[in-house]
């Protein structure tokens, strides 16, 4: 899965990775050395509508049905992610897989080895792009009771490269990783039931970097700069995994 990202990066990076011509709401924006899907932060993402805009939406995607705002909060500790498999029989995501499609911006992600009852973090990052991007799906929400729209998305998610199914060992999932030659394709042309077969294909192991890093990620305050530094256990060597 991919419930854990980081993108050091500010508004300015961002805006001349993705040559936007506009930044939306992104004053602020600061370096995020690691967020976690369930505080359902505001994440920078460009989307097929607007694909020369950067903009602000909120990590878990809320179907535009939901009846009110205790389901819509209900929902969305469940969308996070999306699995490319089955994402066209799922109604939370069907009509965003078909119609909404963004790209959601990483300098890297993080995932947990088990090994012996014991769970090891890990960095995981592109070689050759300091900002990348994730394939995902968006979705508009108003709430009816006071005319408030919620803008969300979701991370697509597929079957685990071989790099990333000796990381991720208990689930052998990562998120669909889009070179920047098939990004605007995500974009502009999507997929559907007949063609998924073309995002759904793991990203190329050889392609990526990994290192474990410290347990200070599980740490209430992980969102700074030593999250992201090298960390070796004594209890194995990454030589010995890799």
């Amino acid at each position: 899965m991919c419930y854990h990202l980081s993108l050091e990066a500010d508004a300015e990076r961002l805006k001349e990775r993705y040559r936007a011509k506009q930044l939306k709401n992104l004053e602020k924006l600061k370096p995020v050395y690691h967020a976690n899907a369930f505080s359902f932060l505001p994440w920078p993402v460009i989307t097929a509508a607007e694909p020369d805009t950067i903009q602000l939406m909120q990590w878990g995607l809320i179907p535009s049905w939901a009846a009110n705002h205790a389901k819509a909060m209900d929902l969305r500790k469940n969308t996070p992610n999306a699995r490319i498999e089955t994402i066209f029989e799922k109604p939370s995501f069907r009509e965003s897989a078909y119609k909404r499609h963004c790209l959601v911006p990483a300098t890297g992600f993080f995932e947990w080895q088990t090994l012996e009852n014991k769970k090891y973090p890990y960095y995981i990052h592109v070689k050759d792009q300091d900002i990348f991007s994730l394939a995902g799906i968006w979705e508009v929400w108003t709430d009816k009771q006071n005319g408030e729209m919620k803008e969300t998305f979701s991370i697509i998610t597929t079957d685990a490269n071989p790099l990333m199914a000796r990381i991720h060992n208990s689930k052998k999932r990562m998120p669909v990783i889009l070179s920047k030659e098939n990004e605007l394709d995500w974009l502009q042309k999507g997929f559907d039931e007949t063609t998924i077969d073309s995002f759904a294909k793991p990203f190329d192991e050889n392609k990526m970097e990994a290192y474990t890093i410290s347990r200070k990620i599980s740490e209430k305050d992980s969102n700074t700069p030593d999250v992201l530094k090298p960390y070796t256990y004594s209890e194995f060597t990454q030589t010995s995994l890799f």
